[in-house]
């Protein structure tokens, strides 16, 4: 994941994905945070038979993605919620300190045995792999052991993890003890998405033994690696659809395609100046990083789905942003970039439209099955799952 985001990034097809900025001083405030951490996040201490690791972003104070289950599973569940990427949740517990010591002491560069090469011919762009396979894998090294001790501690019976790509020190450590591993569904799911697709299905190491979806489109959209299974557990976070404005088209940047996708929307401003076109930064954004044009309307703050709630249109690339929308009520128009791809199949179902001219957008589709993308929450299943 790391190699391909660094191909994309220097080739200039994409940008940052999820860009991270720190001052001097955003530094040592961390720092210090890792430190006091240490006495009061402690997980080692207490008593759990699960583990819920969520995923950093909060939007309003709240992760959406393991609320229900945090609620139903109470105080049997230890929270380890990182501080480093976000703000932890009240009452969770982390390995901050330890997570960044892991990676501030490696050798510089690792034999890489000809790859950095090899994918330079192959691309014709250069990638450090020796760089990336000398601090990952001792820190991953390091920290697996570490989350195995604390897993073995409390006697941990199932793991449940969002973003487990990111965190395969402790899916590894939980699979090393033969503890069940749970991912909970993030974001979209494609055969492009580096997370999820392996074709044909092989046998992959440190990978979680069920993935919970929103929705039956998500449990075959990729070929997941072998023994890993599906369930359809629903979406309990989106709004209710709110009563549409008519004239507001909500363009959902990313910070792979956010300065082309702006290009996008002046254009589609001008060719319809009866709408309210509006520019809506992805939370790893910030502001500073473009500049609008009058056409078009910046929003940064409030929440992304309460304005999908009240859009008519919505225009996008491949961020779950859309597929969201769709389940709100928006007419869905994919912009012609790169990662549009990840949108083929609403696109070939006619639940989207790939949007080549900007005169196209009115002719975006309502979704017929949002039920397909975003199924009732059933926490019954959960509580149920908990209780075996």
């Amino acid at each position: 994941m790391r190699v391909f985001h660094e191909l994309t990034r220097r080739s200039g097809i994409h940008g940052a994905s999820h860009p991270v900025r720190r001052t001097p001083y955003e530094k040592a405030r961390l720092v210090g945070r890792h430190v006091a951490g240490l006495v009061t996040r402690n997980p080692f201490l207490g008593s759990y038979d699960a583990m819920v690791v969520p995923h950093p972003r909060k939007p309003g104070g709240v992760e959406i993605y393991t609320d229900e289950l945090r609620n139903a599973l109470g105080t049997s569940a230890l929270v380890l919620d990182s501080g480093i990427n976000g703000t932890p949740l009240p009452g969770s517990k982390n390995l901050d300190f330890f997570t960044s010591a892991a990676g501030a002491v490696h050798k510089r560069h690792a034999d890489d045995r000809g790859i950095t090469e090899a994918l330079e011919r192959l691309t014709g762009v250069r990638v450090p792999v020796g760089a990336l396979l000398a601090r990952e894998i001792p820190k991953h090294v390091r920290l697996r052991g570490l989350y195995r001790a604390l897993l073995r501690k409390h006697r941990i019976q199932t793991v449940y993890v969002v973003v487990a790509y990111f965190h395969q020190h402790i899916v590894g450590a939980a699979r090393d003890l033969g503890i069940r591993v749970v991912e909970l569904q993030h974001g979209a799911i494609s055969p492009f998405h580096l997370g999820y697709s392996y074709p044909g299905r092989p046998v992959v190491a440190d990978q979680p033994d069920e993935l919970w979806c929103f929705g039956s489109y998500w449990t075959d959209i990729a070929d997941l690696p072998a023994g890993m299974s599906t369930s359809v557990i629903g979406a309990s976070y989106l709004p209710q659809a709110t009563e549409k404005d008519p004239k507001l088209a909500v363009f959902l940047s990313q910070g792979t395609i956010g300065a082309e996708l702006l290009h996008v929307a002046e254009s589609v401003a001008k060719e319809h100046p009866e709408l309210d076109v509006v520019f809506r930064l992805h939370p790893s954004e910030r502001a500073s990083g473009y500049t609008i044009p009058d056409v078009v309307r910046l929003s940064t703050e409030g929440s992304t789905l309460e304005l999908l709630a009240g859009a008519t249109y919505q225009v996008g690339v491949s961020t779950t942003a859309l597929f969201e929308g769709m389940a709100l009520g928006c007419r869905t128009a994919v912009a012609n970039l790169p990662g549009h791809e990840y949108l083929d199949r609403p696109i070939a179902s006619g639940h989207a439209l790939l949007m080549t001219k900007p005169a196209e957008l009115t002719s975006a589709p309502l979704c017929p099955a949002p039920e397909t993308y975003y199924a009732p929450s059933d926490l019954s299943r959960l509580t149920a799952d908990h209780a075996e």
